[in-house]
Order: C-alpha cells, then sequence, then structure tokens
C-alpha cells in the first residue's frame, strides 16, 4: 500500500469542505495533481495544497492507497466521504462527516470527532480513539435513511442520537453516550459499555441496543421479557431483555410481530 501525506500548513479561516480527502480521489495521482484538487472555505473554492503539504505517492487503486492526516484538522470536514477501500489515519481532531456515506475501507481517528461521522455509511470501518459527537452513524438531516452497514468503534464517549434512522451495520461506543440512542432504528447493532441517560430506542422498530451499564429513563414503550445470557463485544453476562417501541407499527414474521431489542447488563 502505498502512502500520501498531507500535513496542515496553512489554518483555514473557515471551515474547509475537503470531500476530496479520500483514497478514492487520490488513486493513481501525482502529489501535484492531489495537491491541485479543489476544496472550499465558506463558498469559495481553493486548492487542498493552499492548506497541505503534500508528500508521498499514492497507489494505483484506493484499495492500494493510505492517507495520513497531520497537523491540526479541527475545521476540516468531509474527510474520507463516500471512500470505498484504502485506508485513512488522521492525527488529530477533525470536524463533521467524517467517512460520511462511506462504503469500504478503514478510518482511524486518533483524536476526537465531531458530529454526523459515518452518517449514512454503508460499509468500511471507522476507529475512533477519542470522543465522538452527535449523531454518529445516523441519517442526514431530513432524510431515513441511515447507516446500512460496516462498523463503528468509539473508545471514548458518544453524544446524543447515536444511530438515528440506523438500517444496520455496528456502533460500539465504550463509554457513555447521551440521549437519543437508535431512535427510529430499522435494524443494526448498537453496543454502549458505559451509561446512557434517557429516550433510547424511541420509535425503534428493528435492531438492537446493548447497555453495560445505567440507563437514566426507560422509555414507557419498552416492555421486560426476562433475562439472557449473552457474548457482547467478548464478554458474556446475564442481560434483561426489554422488546419496543411498543407504540410503533411492526413488520411481523411468520404471524409474530417483529420489536427491537434493548439488553441492559446486570
Amino acid at each position: 500500500m502505498e502512502t500520501i501525506t498531507l500535513t496542515m500548513k496553512n489554518q483555514p479561516d473557515l471551515y474547509l469542505e475537503a470531500d476530496n480527502i479520500s483514497p478514492d480521489v487520490f488513486a493513481g495521482k501525482k502529489t501535484a495533481e492531489i495537491a491541485a484538487l479543489h476544496v472550499y472555505e465558506g463558498n469559495t473554492q481553493h486548492t487542498l495544497g493552499e492548506f497541505f503539504e503534500v508528500s508521498g505517492s499514492a497507489g494505483a487503486t484506493a484499495a492500494d492507497t493510505r492517507i495520513v492526516v497531520n497537523g491540526d484538522v479541527s475545521r476540516v470536514k468531509y474527510i474520507g466521504m463516500k471512500m470505498t477501500g484504502g485506508e485513512i489515519v488522521v492525527n488529530g481532531s477533525p470536524d463533521m462527516y467524517v467517512g460520511a456515506w462511506m462504503q469500504g475501507g478503514r478510518i482511524h481517528v486518533k483524536g476526537d470527532v465531531d458530529a454526523f461521522a459515518g452518517t449514512g455509511m454503508k460499509g468500511g470501518e471507522i476507529v475512533i480513539d477519542g470522543n465522538a459527537g452527535n449523531y454518529l452513524g445516523a441519517a442526514y438531516r431530513g432524510d431515513w435513511r441511515g447507516m446500512k452497514g460496516g462498523r463503528i468503534h468509539v473508545k471514548g464517549n458518544a453524544g446524543s442520537d447515536v444511530g438515528y434512522f440506523m438500517l444496520g451495520g455496528e456502533i460500539v461506543v465504550d463509554g457513555d453516550v447521551d440521549v437519543h440512542v437508535g431512535t427510529h432504528a430499522e435494524g443494526g447493532r448498537i453496543v454502549v459499555k458505559g451509561n446512557a441517560k434517557s429516550r433510547l430506542g424511541g420509535q425503534m422498530v428493528e435492531g438492537e441496543i446493548y447497555v453495560f451499564g445505567t440507563i437514566d429513563v426507560m422509555m414507557p414503550g419498552f416492555a421486560y421479557r426476562g433475562d439472557v445470557d449473552k457474548e457482547v463485544e467478548g464478554t458474556t453476562a446475564t442481560f434483561a431483555l426489554y422488546e419496543g417501541d411498543l407504540g410503533e407499527r411492526h413488520r411481523k414474521r411468520k404471524g409474530q410481530p417483529i420489536y427491537g431489542r434493548l439488553y441492559q447488563k446486570y
């Protein structure tokens, strides 16, 4: 795998929309061609090379291309947007939409991410060493199509609306989460190894939520069904099983309604 390194040299005054930072876009290009790719600061078009030093070489395909991003990227959005293969390593804490609509490959952020990381994600893997903002693995605003596939692993905490309109895939948060986890979910799996606040699984139709810690307020639309032993993320334990959201319309399988499932570890 060939490696291209981007090092921040000029911090933008506004937020930088840099959806071209992707193995799919870099593949087959020379460093000068990569530096000439467009980015937007507000509504003004610039080149990537105005903000980043570009070094190394890209692979012939996305799968053969690794991108390393260094420096303060707290004002850089859309890193890895729609990527289908390859790898991105961010040695910092980027802004919103990391891995948005991602289809394949791997993104490793060695810091925090802001809101909408993995929004509409279809495949691949995102690993976040720090914390994640709101709407992790969620649908874009006004859309009902959230995360469909792939895996997101947050080693810190996550904000509100994790897995909003989630359809598939997996989200694992090692720390705590804020309110509205799995709202409108129709599939997928969310694992919270820390504590959760309230409104988990609101209007949930299908899918699974696991909480290893406490839940401040349980949604009234979830009914306790019994205790089950489960192996989750390498941990075997007894969980209380709740089904819901009972106030929603649910599909049937062999004449029986299909409910979302919420598990809380004892």
